[in-house]
């Protein structure tokens, strides 16, 4: 929950319906992002490497991002060029597109979320290289809908097995 609401909240942005403000901050730093690392450890015990991986990783993607945005604001450094934003955004989506590769073995929920994810990253990288305002428009949809996605996984592993029984599918494990 922590991934999806604070996607569709930032992609909300991107889409151009508001601007960015405390809200999605505030989602980044605590939810999207220290909570995500919470889960990462809770993943590590359960012995889940890529749980782990994909938890503590984005945990810290929240944090970094919100702190890219911050920092300048606050005169501890200059915003990031959109040169150096596009290199951050390529670097998330080549993990990302690794860990796509990982959901494979996985269920058909969580592939779509990393897929549409991988893409998600594309489209913010072109958007920064080309200054393309209408990219960022379509990829603030494309996150929309990403976000959207892990809220439907994580609320139909918690309604799945608090039923005891498939309410909301997932797809299978291939």
């Amino acid at each position: 929950m922590g991934f999806g609401m604070t996607t569709v909240l930032l992609n909300l942005h991107n889409s151009g319906l508001w601007p960015i403000g405390t809200a999605i901050l505030a989602m980044g730093i605590f939810y999207g992002g220290l909570a995500q690392i919470v889960a990462g450890i809770m993943e590590f015990k359960k012995g889940n490497t890529f749980g782990t991986t994909a938890f503590t990783s984005y945990g810290f993607f929240w944090l970094t991002l919100v702190f890219l945005l911050m920092a300048p604001k606050m005169g501890w450094w200059d915003a990031p060029t959109d040169g150096a934003m596009a290199a951050y955004l390529i670097m998330w989506g080549l993990f990302t597109l690794f860990m796509f590769i990982a959901t494979l073995r996985l269920n058909r929920a969580i592939q779509f979320i990393f897929g549409s994810l991988t893409i998600l990253f594309a489209l913010l990288a072109i958007r920064d290289i080309t200054g393309n305002a209408v990219i960022g428009d379509i990829a603030g949809i494309e996150g929309i809908i990403c976000g959207a996605s892990a809220i439907y996984l994580a609320m139909a592993e918690v309604i799945n097995e608090y039923y005891g029984r498939t309410v909301l599918p997932i797809g299978p494990v291939v």
